[in-house]
């Protein structure tokens, strides 16, 4: 039997004071093994902070129950309090006691003084902060502040740390360091973690496992290979892995999309509902002035351009290199590219162009 730091089962959530209001979290299961780093992922509002805090204590679910290392510490009718469960927690703005300084703040949920000097000292030095242990939160950088709420939240040797948003006020080049820093922090620490996060890049660079919610539901929990490889529905292949997708049609015995026919097989059971997912460099895009497709956003990513093209209520990226030069509401002819993979959802069947 695998050991598991934190299980999930069968939890169901809805604001207490609105007995009207619909679920906030469905059915939610899912486990983390001692050391994983655990992304929870998703648009804004579908449930990813609401989950942070049942499992932190600072709510009761309706249903179902949450263990940790075994033991129960929620369900409808027992709630563990937040401060017996030896969960640390960074949360999106830090939180940090503006009357304590850097080394008071790493110290505030340690009893025991030799403790709390060396485990203090160990942590301030791995974070590369020890040298700002007497500086304030106002007197901070946003990196600094996010590693001393990171020393906090593992000072008092907790195994299972939650991280709620912990980069997103940082700026690009600070974000990238300290997030790719975080699973050998969290190694070193003998830590496990759930970070909640609404970027797919940041979800899939550094976490073991994802899981994906939307509406209150869990749309996938895999890796990020697998998840890649085999998303579970277009929700996934949209939202987290930033792929085109587009509604298949029948007629005249072959299938196809806006883009030009498929090479599916009449013989393949393909639903009316079924779509076609791609990459951004499955497709070509040339200047056509009676083409059905008008450029409607271009960005500059330093190697290429990526643009956003429209037909009817069908939006498509397509990502070329610099001699592609397109403008804003010029009309063009949109093509697949010969040999390159497509998947068909739900049925996840992959083909070539």
């Amino acid at each position: 039997m695998v050991h598991t730091e934190l299980e999930i089962h069968n939890l169901w959530y809805k604001f207490k004071n609105n007995t009207n209001s619909n679920w906030i979290l469905k059915d939610i299961n899912f486990s983390l093994k001692p050391g994983e780093l655990i992304g929870l992922l998703g648009p804004s509002g579908c449930g990813k902070t609401t989950l942070l805090r049942l499992i932190a204590g600072f709510e009761k679910p309706n249903r179902g129950l949450i263990k940790k290392n075994g033991q129960i510490i929620s369900q409808n009718n027992y709630l563990l309090s937040p401060e017996r469960r030896q969960i640390g927690m960074v949360f999106q703005d830090y939180a940090l006691f503006p009357h304590l300084n850097a080394w008071e703040n790493v110290c505030f949920g340690i009893t025991k003084k030799k403790q709390s000097i060396d485990r203090a000292n160990w942590l301030l030095s791995l974070l590369g902060i020890y040298e700002y242990k007497s500086r304030y939160p106002h007197e901070l950088s946003g990196g600094q502040s996010q590693r001393v709420a990171l020393a906090r939240a593992l000072a008092p040797g907790t195994s299972l740390v939650l991280l709620d948003e912990p980069f997103c006020s940082l700026d690009v080049e600070v974000r990238a360091r300290l997030r790719s820093e975080l699973s050998s922090v969290l190694r070193s620490c003998s830590a496990s973690a759930l970070l909640v996060t609404h970027d797919p890049h940041e979800a899939l660079a550094i976490c073991d496992r994802v899981v994906v919610i939307r509406n209150g539901v869990i749309q996938q929990y895999a890796t990020p290979l697998e998840m890649a490889s085999s998303p579970s529905n277009d929700f996934i292949g949209q939202f987290v892995l930033q792929r085109n997708i587009l509604p298949i049609h029948y007629g005249n015995h072959t299938y196809s999309t806006c883009i030009g026919e498929l090479s599916i097989s009449p013989n393949e059971n393909i639903s009316s509902n079924s779509v076609c997912m791609f990459d951004k460099k499955s497709i070509h895009i040339e200047l056509d002035k009676n083409g059905l497709f008008t450029v409607i956003s271009k960005e500059f990513r330093m190697n290429n351009y990526v643009y956003t093209v429209i037909n009817s209520d069908q939006k498509i990226s397509i990502e070329t290199g610099m001699d592609t030069v397109l403008s804003i509401g010029d009309k063009c002819k949109v093509s697949s590219i010969s040999g390159k993979e497509f998947f068909i959802l739900p049925e996840k069947i992959k083909l070539n162009f």
